[in-house]
């Protein structure tokens, strides 16, 4: 009887930290791992967001003291992260939902959605910066 010579099969490692650098994950793989990063950024912040909030809303000069605030530029960098946490934190959520209903689950349609969050989220994040800085 003759013998099927078996495949050869890809190994698959753990990575230590030091190894990244040389692992190229999966557009989906980042996909993933910057809306666990931007979900916990914006739960981290929501206090302070919220304080931030109530004390534009107690009085008219502590609104203007606090408009005055977001006139400096680190402020301007800081609300821009933030613009970009949640704005991909929405679009690969919309995504998931997708992926939720069994659309795009193969590995041509999951690495298509997955670039397609990070180009829109992108996008959307430079139309904030734009209007932010004073372009429009």
């Amino acid at each position: 009887m003759k013998e099927v010579p078996k495949k050869e099969r890809p190994v698959f490692r753990n990575t230590n930290i030091t190894e990244l650098s040389n692992y190229r994950m999966p557009p989906s793989a980042i996909v993933s791992i910057l809306h666990r990063i931007s979900g916990a950024g914006m739960f981290l912040m929501l206090p302070f967001l919220l304080y931030l909030f109530q004390l534009s809303l107690l009085s008219e000069s502590t609104f203007m003291q606090f408009k005055g605030v977001l006139e400096h530029p680190v402020a301007k960098i800081l609300v821009l992260g933030l613009s970009w946490a949640y704005l991909h934190h929405f679009c690969a959520g919309v995504r998931h939902l997708f992926m939720d209903n069994h659309f795009a689950l193969d590995k041509d349609g999951s690495r298509m959605t997955a670039k397609s969050v990070l180009i829109v989220s992108l996008l959307l994040t430079v139309a904030v910066g734009l209007k932010l800085f004073g372009v429009f």
